[in-house]
């Protein structure tokens, strides 16, 4: 068991910030050990820099299963399970407000953050939450009903619950403080970073990854998980539009179906060529990513993006939609397309197909502005916002 450490009556203990937090509890749920998704890889990322940049520190992560063994933890780590599994929204409300709230106490939890937003409504333990976006608030129907319905009630309770908001682009900062009455001064914005697994690919390894996932042909890729906003099935009928003047590049589709299986009408001859892969590990989504002739990426909404960095780091050009955060987050790496016309994408497809040069500069761009995001950094970030809760 994770023990404080004692303090002097007459000083606290000093760190290099003057944080004299002794036990730090930490949302983990979901950090799972397989098909690891966005809030996942996002607390896993910077859960394992923060406790080890801080070993004078104790940290209690809370699961809602075993945590898996392939996930390693430093000494000043407790990792606690916490019935029941939180894969519906009203098991939500029990983990959070009887499970998690009972282990605060137990625990002796100073101070709890939360990488998916969730707050613990009935504990009086300061807490941070990070809200990554509010698709949910303007986009209702892409949610199932009753998931819906939870999150536009909590959503705005855990905001004005929080000590401090973390959240992940200044779009999102903007639409929390617009939507839900919350002062900026409350608010950080911290970028999300970007695996090391992700480089520029040789050539060798370009042709190898594209000869196992693509039938060895050129490709645009999608990553995320089949959710509506993502925006998959538009991107679809412009692909299927776009083939029937080129033959040589194909799409490649990675990730999940998510919330309930989207139904594509494809042709035979367009079947050939979208090449749907599911989940991937890691270093195959590296290679995937670095070997795609460019990266066709148009959600409607979104709070950060983390396909775009990952694209940028591995030098491989944009086309991006022009709404929510992305063009904050891709800058000048990427042309921008409307979402919600199938002939604008398809038209942004066929452009980067015929124009090498842009091509070319388009994946210079993207290498040096991948640069500006780092888990490194973002782990820093976030301490100094735990540190002053």
């Amino acid at each position: 068991m994770v023990q404080k450490q004692p303090l002097d009556k007459k000083k606290k203990r000093i760190t290099s910030i003057n944080f004299s937090i002794l036990i730090i509890g930490i949302n983990a749920r979901n950090i799972l050990g397989s098909k690891m998704e966005g809030f996942g890889n996002y607390t896993y990322e910077l859960v394992k820099r923060i406790t080890r940049n801080h070993p004078e520190q104790s940290f209690v992560l809370f699961f809602d299963r075993k945590a898996d063994s392939k996930f390693e933890f430093p000494s000043n780590v407790k990792t606690v399970a916490l019935f029941p599994p939180t894969r519906h929204p009203f098991i939500y409300f029990f983990w959070f407000e009887w499970s998690l709230k009972r282990a605060l106490k137990k625990y002796e939890i100073d101070l709890l953050w939360t990488p998916d937003g969730f707050c613990c409504l009935g504990s009086n333990v300061p807490q941070i939450a990070t809200i990554h976006d509010l698709n949910f608030e303007h986009y209702p129907e892409d949610l199932p009903w009753f998931a819906n319905k939870y999150y536009r009630f909590f959503f705005p309770k855990f905001a004005r619950k929080a000590t401090r908001i973390i959240t992940v682009s200044n779009f999102s900062k903007k639409d929390i403080i617009d939507k839900y009455g919350v002062s900026s001064t409350k608010i950080s914005v911290v970028y999300n970073g970007i695996s090391d697994e992700f480089r520029v690919l040789c050539s060798e390894e370009i042709s190898s990854t594209r000869n196992v996932f693509s039938k060895n042909k050129p490709y645009f890729l999608f990553v995320g998980a089949l959710h509506p906003r993502k925006n998959v099935k538009r991107l679809i009928e412009a692909f299927s539009t776009f083939s029937l003047t080129n033959s040589e590049i194909d799409l490649v589709i990675v990730g999940n179906a998510m919330w309930k299986q989207e139904e594509f009408n494809l042709s035979a001859e367009t079947k050939e060529r979208i090449h749907f892969l599911g989940h991937l590990s890691k270093n195959e989504l590296s290679r995937v990513t670095g070997a795609a002739f460019a990266l066709s990426y148009v959600p409607y909404f979104e709070g950060f993006g983390i396909p775009l960095v990952e694209a940028m780091r591995c030098g491989v050009p944009i086309i991006s939609a022009n709404t929510s955060c992305l063009p904050e987050i891709a800058g000048d790496a990427a042309i921008y397309c409307d979402p919600f016309s199938v002939n604008d994408i398809t038209e942004k497809m066929s452009r980067l197909a015929e124009d090498l040069t842009l091509h070319s500069n388009l994946s210079e761009k993207a290498i040096d502005r991948s640069s500006q995001f780092s888990w490194d950094l973002a782990a820093n970030q976030v301490w100094d916002v735990l540190a002053e809760k």
